[in-house]
């Protein structure tokens, strides 16, 4: 039974002392094996605590009421159900944390977003804290937590581990040596695309970082074949996920009035300084999959390179959402591109929602194409 678009965006309210808290398909944090061991293990100290990675709440939970607890957020799903739950957060990367006010920080590690974005958040973390601050810490030793607990220690001193269970770890440590300024974080490279060359910036954590991935190239290759480099000018297209703009770029140059959403802050500032970089317009928006859409909006062709990498329920219910979305956002006759592994099953979803595809290619990935019923492109 697939996963309806008003099923995922559905906000699912828990009990919690003092209130609820709310959790939803996309949104990480909740029915974790790092959060729910850091629940069990956080506690109060001091005044003021940090959640620097925070989901939906579920690991900071117990500090509420009993600190006055800030959480920065970059996804906008997990946000969506923090502003529901009542909880103090705003929409920000871990490095734009003040610094030197905090007694207590938390930090989930943020092990599947890459080695740059972990040490980025390890530095904003121990920036964050006053001296003789203390930071919990929490991970899975088949995802990094020893080096990191190790790189944690060197920034701030004394460290142990508090808590084991199965492969989680969460460990506490304190501020005992000023902290170093933050690596620099923004990167650059060029790529040629569809006889093109581009400009693309990122910050850590974003996917592909410095290099465009195959699949995308693919999906541009198959589009060129089935609407020919002309066939998007003055077209109405929407990038489902769109990153930093790998599909996004390419698609302004060839005329397509182009709208870009995507979920992780970071990838949605790093789209913005590319398009400005290249001098290339569109409608850039941080969005739950379509949720930051009008309900009347509706495109003549949708394209995504569907999160697949990090693996896990959460991305796939975000992939599946994406078909939903795009099921829902098509105009009659218009087409929807997807490019994936070619061991995920996006096929009988795509018949059941659009009743026929089409496989444009295979190669490293495949990619899938489905028209809306009702007209002609």
């Amino acid at each position: 039974m697939s996963l309806t678009l008003e099923e995922y965006h559905r906000l699912t309210p828990l009990p919690r002392p003092g209130g609820v808290l709310y959790v939803k398909p996309g949104a990480r944090g909740y029915r974790d094996p790092v959060y729910d061991l850091l629940q069990r293990v956080v506690a109060p100290f001091g005044q003021r605590a940090l959640d620097l990675n925070p989901g939906v709440g579920w690991g900071s939970l117990p500090l509420e009421g009993r600190m006055a607890v800030e959480r920065l957020e970059t996804s906008r799903a997990a946000f969506r159900c923090l502003e529901a739950s009542g909880l103090k957060a705003r929409l920000a990367p871990p490095w734009e944390a003040e610094e030197g006010v905090f007694d207590l920080v938390v930090l989930a590690l943020p092990a599947g977003r890459g080695t740059a974005y972990v040490q980025a958040s390890l530095v904003a973390a121990a920036r964050a804290l006053r001296m003789g601050g203390r930071l919990y810490l929490a991970g899975d030793k088949n995802k990094g937590f020893e080096r990191y607990f190790k790189e944690a220690r060197a920034l701030l001193g004394y460290g142990e581990v508090l808590e084991r269970k199965g492969p989680v770890r969460v460990a506490l440590l304190e501020k005992e040596r000023e902290a170093p300024p933050l690596p620099p974080l923004w990167q650059s490279f060029r790529a040629p695309l569809l006889g093109e060359a581009y400009t693309f910036f990122h910050l850590p954590g974003v996917f592909s970082a410095g290099k465009v991935d195959r699949a995308s190239v693919l999906l541009l290759e198959a589009l060129r074949g089935e609407v020919g480099l002309g066939g998007l000018r003055e077209k109405a297209v929407l990038d489902l996920g769109a990153g930093y703009g790998a599909l996004t770029l390419p698609l302004v140059r060839l005329g397509a009035r182009v709208v870009a959403v995507e979920d992780d802050l970071v990838s949605v500032l790093s789209l913005k300084k590319s398009l400005e970089a290249n001098h290339l317009s569109a409608r850039v928006l941080h969005s739950d999959v379509d949720e930051a859409l009008t309900e009347e909006e509706r495109f003549d062709i949708i394209v995504t390179n569907p999160p697949f990498h990090v693996g896990g329920a959460v991305i796939l219910d975000v992939a599946q959402a994406f078909v939903e979305a795009a099921a829902a956002r098509l105009k009659p006759g218009g087409g929807f591109f997807l490019v994936a592994n070619p061991f995920l099953k996006y096929e009988p979803l795509l018949e059941e929602r659009f009743g026929a595809f089409r496989t444009l290619l295979v190669r490293e990935y495949k990619v899938l194409f489905a028209l809306k019923e009702g007209g002609r492109r």
